[in-house]
């Protein structure tokens, strides 16, 4: 089995074919500053040796992030936040490159929302292909209350998820949505109870990382390229991406267990 790797300000562990990243700084409310984005870039680079079929990630103790660190980090990265040069040099090379690198996984993604998904937390939360969240977590677009523009993408999801009219209430208004309130408006997969969070992203991870590997992932590339194509592209990626899955070893498994009336058994390949 590969060592798992330690890093500063998150815990990186797999069960199950199911990774888990854990952003570990309690204290601060899992706040992500630069060298917290490196560390999660970092973790996504082991994922293959580890061999995980999905990707499930959450926080330590009582918030998911509360947006980036205003104190910066350690290494010297900056912060992201305070504007100028330091605020473009911070998302440029750190936090961009990460959230990058996250959506390029050919893996399903499931993020486990706990308390505040604030600022860079809230677009780090909705990164994923499915967020659960706690009834007691809420997603707030701070940004404006401190005089700055969103970013983490929020500017390209927010709007391809809940329509215009509602991203832009949560940027220009910086109010805090619940998670009931996310649900309801399509903004999240799930809103759960606190004490059920982990059970059911769990438990959802693991269906995935039982699932034909191969497909889902393609899904995924196909989904995400989906949102800026053509759909004369999109057409054409979906016969590509069915030449892909069509030629895994789960699709094979996928057509002999349909014609014996079994169960499937896919291996991810």
């Amino acid at each position: 089995m590969t060592d798992l790797p330690s890093f500063a300000s998150i815990k990186l562990e797999c069960t199950n074919n199911v990774a888990r990243i854990t952003l570990n700084r309690p204290e601060r409310l899992n706040s992500m500053a630069p060298d917290m984005a490196d560390d999660i870039r970092a973790a996504l680079d082991w994922l293959p040796a580890l061999g995980a079929r999905a990707l499930l990630i959450t926080g330590e103790g009582r918030g998911f992030c509360s947006g980036a660190d205003l104190s910066g980090d350690r290494s010297g990265g900056g912060s992201a936040v305070g504007g100028g040069s330091n605020s473009r040099k911070a998302l440029r090379n750190h936090y961009n490159p990460m959230l990058l690198a996250l959506a390029a996984l050919d893996i399903p993604v499931v993020t486990a929302v706990n308390g505040p998904a604030a600022g860079v937390g809230c677009s780090f939360a909705l990164a994923g292909d499915f967020t659960v969240a706690g009834k007691s977590s809420y997603f707030l677009q701070a940004f404006v209350n401190i005089g700055l523009v969103p970013d983490g993408g929020s500017s390209w999801i927010l709007p391809r998820l809940i329509g215009l009219p509602r991203a832009t209430q949560m940027m220009m208004l910086g109010e805090k949505i619940s998670a009931d309130q996310a649900e309801q408006w399509g903004l999240i997969y799930k809103s759960v109870d606190d004490a059920a969070l982990l059970d059911e992203a769990q438990a959802l991870a693991e269906r995935l990382a039982n699932g034909p590997t191969v497909a889902l992932g393609t899904m995924r590339k196909v989904l995400r390229d989906g949102l800026s194509q053509s759909y004369a592209q999109t057409l054409d990626a979906e016969a590509q991406g069915q030449f892909t899955a069509g030629n895994s070893a789960d699709a094979v498994e996928g057509i002999m267990a349909f014609m014996q009336k079994r169960k499937t058994a896919f291996t991810g390949k």
